[in-house]
């Protein structure tokens, strides 16, 4: 079967949902995220709506993003005793490209791909600065 590109907000749905199914199941990332996230159902939507903005920022989207995933992470490495490394981004993007591998092909999906280790550097470098303030 040939695949196609991510198109639509149910591709980027599936993409978001396949993808969290493995970080949920992982050793060392699932007891994060699982200890982070309650409301699943709601956070798969709202991370569907972020990618979906990420993706087809210049179409006309029904669901805007609101949030700020920066201050999320920065609050989740806090609450996890400062121990989030690069170790876990890579485990994170792993699944990422992964997923998208097995479920898409197209300019869409390297968009996502190229997307996804940018927003990991940023969100990794912002951990490590917020600690940095944090001790002074």
């Amino acid at each position: 079967m040939e695949k196609k590109d991510i198109n639509t907000r149910a591709d980027v749905a599936l993409l978001v949902d396949s993808f969290y199914i493995k970080i949920r199941n992982d050793e060392t990332l699932g007891p994060i995220f699982n200890n982070a996230i309650s409301d699943w159902d709601k956070h798969l939507n709202h991370l569907t709506t972020f990618w979906e903005s990420s993706l087809f920022f210049s179409r006309k989207l029904e669901h805007k993003y609101k949030g700020n995933p920066l201050d999320a992470h920065v609050k989740v490495d806090k609450d996890n005793n400062n121990s989030i490394t690069e170790l876990h981004f890579g485990i994170w993007l792993n699944y990422w490209l992964q997923t998208i591998d097995e479920l898409f092909q197209g300019e869409v999906a390297e968009n996502a791909k190229r997307r996804a280790r940018k927003m990991g550097t940023f969100l990794y470098l912002k951990i490590f600065h917020a600690r940095s303030e944090n001790q002074s």
